[in-house]
């Protein structure tokens, strides 16, 4: 299957719910008025688009109508594509322009975070990245465990302590071994326990001061994992993580098997942070670097196909 192809798969269930009512309601109406328009806010954020996203998107369809004089409602999905795929664009590229490049993947537990960085490694390995992993999630002996598994799947190297042990040392040993072993990139599993979030920005300040001495002209990322399934729910913890340790982007997993996946626009837009990649099924290499114009074409894609 084709990259589009798993985009456009693991968005059938968003695209049949979301944009199937829309393309229905647009099919109820003779001419584009302003009923319409409230129709179309209402079961944006119904999509889980937000609110003041929703209100933004119509609020640049009507201009778009009105300046280029379309008055034809089956018109507006064409439009409405266009909006969307700009409105997501944007910083979606992974910086990893130097070697070493540091990846910090945060994520509170069950979102599916050990195997987002198991596989990314993946995936960079497939690029031909030399990638060390580090265990730095030394609150659970489990994950660990999980990420030495995803090490060996993946034919990545793996830097690891005892469970208990100081997050900040494990990352420590591993920009050492990346130096040491000229590695192209590290990608750092951390805690993400949100129920204590002073104990999280001290652990994250800590491991942040490590790699600014250590990697100090490094490019660096700090990734937050989220389940595309919880909705709004992802979007509270994005911005508590936000606000918590500043992140430089998203991975939004399980866009499969949810219907919500209108909640992409309500994090790049509502909360300025740039979605880098996404989960769309189970396979090792069902993480995709994010597209916002095959996100947008995927979403308004008609038959099987396409």
């Amino acid at each position: 299957m084709g990259l589009f192809s798993k985009i456009k798969e693991g968005l059938k269930k968003t695209r049949n719910a979301v944009m199937g009512q829309i393309d229905s309601m647009l099919k109820s109406f003779t001419k584009i008025d302003e009923e319409l328009f409230e129709e179309l806010e209402e079961l944006l954020v119904m999509g889980d688009v937000g609110y003041d996203t929703a209100e933004q998107i119509c609020g640049e369809l009507r201009y778009r109508v009105k300046q280029r004089g379309i008055t034809d409602p089956s018109k507006i999905n064409d439009i409405l594509e266009e909006v969307i795929a700009e409105m997501l664009q944007g910083e979606e590229e992974l910086d990893i322009s130097t070697s070493p490049s540091i990846i910090l993947v945060i994520g509170v537990n069950g979102v599916g975070k050990t195997t987002t960085i198991g596989k990314l490694a993946y995936a960079l390995s497939k690029q031909g990245k030399h990638v060390i992993l580090a265990a730095a999630d030394t609150f659970r002996a489990a994950a660990i465990d999980q990420l030495d598994i995803w090490a060996q799947r993946s034919g990545c190297e793996i830097i690891k302590q005892a469970e208990g042990s100081d997050p900040a040392a494990v990352i420590f040993d591993a920009i050492s071994a990346a130096k040491a072993r000229h590695a192209d990139v590290i990608i750092c599993d951390t805690a993400g326990r949100l129920h204590n979030k002073k104990h999280l920005m001290d652990e994250l300040a800590k491991i942040n001061r490590v790699i600014d001495r250590e990697l100090p002209d490094a490019a660096k990322e700090k990734l937050l994992v989220l389940d595309a399934t919880t909705g709004q729910n992802a979007v509270n913890q994005a911005e508590q993580f936000r606000q918590a340790t500043g992140i430089t982007g998203i991975v939004l997993t399980k866009l499969d098997g949810t219907a919500k996946g209108g909640v992409v626009l309500n994090i790049k837009n509502g909360l300025g942070i740039p979605v880098k990649y996404i989960g769309v099924g189970e396979q090792i290499d069902d993480l995709q670097p994010f597209s916002a114009n095959d996100f947008a074409r995927a979403l308004f894609a008609k038959g099987d196909n396409e």
